[in-house]
């Protein structure tokens, strides 16, 4: 579990017009290989930026570009990013602005550009959109689960959604402390007994400085949490980022949003988990299939 690098590791060489360049030869200049976005610069300041997605809506609402500037096509104000922040947050920015790239600013000077492409090597789940669900009134609150087989003490659940059904931006939370006892129960179940997980000294000499928890058993609150969704739930797939190291002994926090239906009863859903402290350490996408409890439950 390896924190993601900064932005610099996956900066890329901007291409730059000045605000007067006509929109056609930016246009070409989006066409080359390996051109994703044009940033807009005037007098050394960044103050827009094209991409694709702006070229393309030149097509489709029927404008001239050999009457327009970059000026007129391009979007401003510009989301940026500063060199020493993670790609975390950048890809963040990205989903939630719903943007291609950002532009490197340090101190004014641009140093680049950061885009979804490079992004998503990291973090694939970086190309969905930001869930924007409009919630309605006829969703609860739950904290018990009548449909599994048991549950224990130290372990905490809340559903906040339909209690027959799921819908777009249903949530669900999972929390559980992750003992040194099951690390050693995963280990031996799983097979990965990599020394990191179960040798004090070993690990004391690696970038961590000390024994963590299995990366696999840190996302698998996720499947708990998916499992006390409405209905019998089946795993489809799962697409998980590891974002930092959880300490063994830490609770761990799953939480689940539904942001799409993805028809036969389907559901796709954004999934992160948290330690202790509140900081993310997975993050990721899953779809699951809901089908009926069985009458003999």
């Amino acid at each position: 579990m390896l924190r993601p690098p900064a932005v610099t590791e996956l900066v890329v060489d901007a291409e730059t017009v000045p605000p007067d360049e006509r929109a056609l030869a930016v246009a070409r200049r989006l066409d080359e290989p390996g051109v994703e976005s044009v940033v807009v610069v005037d007098a050394g300041a960044v103050v827009g930026i094209v991409t694709e997605a702006d070229a393309v809506a030149l097509l489709v609402e029927g404008r001239d570009p050999e009457t327009l500037t970059a000026a007129d096509v391009m979007s401003s104000p510009v989301h940026t990013a500063a060199p020493d922040e993670s790609v975390v947050d950048a890809a963040e920015r990205l989903r939630t602005h719903g943007v291609e790239a950002l532009p490197v600013v340090d101190d004014g000077d641009l140093r680049g550009v950061v885009t979804t492409t490079a992004c998503s090597r990291y973090l694939p789940h970086v190309r969905r959109p930001a869930p924007d669900a409009e919630r309605d009134d006829g969703r609860v609150r739950e904290t018990e689960r009548a449909d599994t087989a048991y549950e224990r003490a130290d372990w905490s659940f809340e559903y906040v959604g339909h209690p027959e059904r799921i819908d777009v931006g249903d949530v669900v939370r999972f929390s559980k402390p992750l003992d040194e006892t099951e690390v050693d129960g995963f280990a031996d179940a799983s097979g990965d007994t990599n020394r990191l997980h179960l040798d004090d000294e070993y690990a004391s000499e690696t970038r961590f400085g000390r024994r963590i928890v299995h990366g696999t058993l840190v996302a698998g609150v996720v499947s708990a949490a998916l499992a006390r969704l409405p209905g019998l739930i089946v795993y489809l797939s799962q697409e998980v980022s590891y974002l930092g190291p959880v300490d063994i002994g830490d609770r761990v926090t799953a939480e689940c949003e539904v942001v799409e239906v993805v028809g036969e009863d389907r559901y796709r859903l954004t999934t992160t988990v948290t330690d202790g402290e509140g900081a993310e350490v997975v993050d990721g996408e899953a779809v699951v299939l809901a089908d009926p409890v069985p009458e003999t439950a």
